[in-house]
């Protein structure tokens, strides 16, 4: 039978020498993950600066054929989920078991707002027609210039991208959630819990960026 000391330190890889080397390797290769995920939208960015410095009355009017309050709404609820994120860390390091899924619990939920609002944002676009490249077709928008498409190319290719984090995000949360509640993380182990929310972080950033860029500058 296996003794309590073992399922306690189930945890451990055998291959490391400490638990110590086995949290610094697994931060290591989240801080390594994340700078490609950096480097990832980091072209995305440059696209967009290059479009808009070449035309930039077009992305001032696409800007503004976006909601802003929509917008503003997503940035408080990713910026909240964020916190929920960080108090979930914080909880199972004091081995609170059901703080720690309650705030996982209110991260997911923040994380399914975002997309739902998201998902009311798109439909808007494609009810007037404010589509990508070649499937750029205004209904009631007036004579708008030619790169107002290519402003709607990034957004959607942005957005979009950033919309697929936030749902692998959703995924592994749920992923905590269940492991939490079947009493996998202690105060000793909590390492899934804290790399989870340093990629929910990037995500969170990733939209303070995108935010203003696609909504607020004029």
């Amino acid at each position: 039978m296996e003794s309590s000391s073992s399922k306690e330190r189930s945890w451990f890889q055998h291959h490391f020498a400490s638990p110590g080397q086995q949290l610094s390797a697994a931060k290591l290769g989240m801080w390594l993950f994340l700078a490609q995920e950096v480097l990832f939208f980091s072209g995305i960015f440059v696209a967009y600066g290059i479009y808009r410095t070449h035309h930039p009355e077009a992305f001032s009017i696409g800007s503004h054929l976006l909601d802003w309050k929509l917008g503003g709404l997503n940035t408080v609820v990713l910026l909240f989920s964020s916190l929920t994120a960080a108090l979930a860390v914080r909880s199972s390091r004091i081995g609170d078991t059901r703080a720690t899924s309650r705030y996982l619990l209110l991260t997911i939920i923040c994380a399914c707002i975002f997309l739902v609002v998201k998902y009311f944002e798109y439909s808007a676009k494609f009810s007037h027609g404010l589509l990508p490249g070649k499937f750029f077709d205004p209904h009631d928008a007036g004579d708008l210039p030619y790169h107002v498409r290519s402003f709607f190319g990034i957004y959607f290719v942005a957005t979009g991208v950033h919309g697929l984090h936030v749902l692998i995000g959703i995924g592994y949360f749920i992923f905590l959630l269940v492991r939490n509640n079947q009493g996998r993380f202690s105060p000793a182990y909590n390492t899934p819990i804290d790399m989870g929310a340093l990629y929910w972080h990037l995500v969170d950033l990733i939209w303070i960026y995108l935010f203003p860029l696609l909504y607020l500058i004029d």
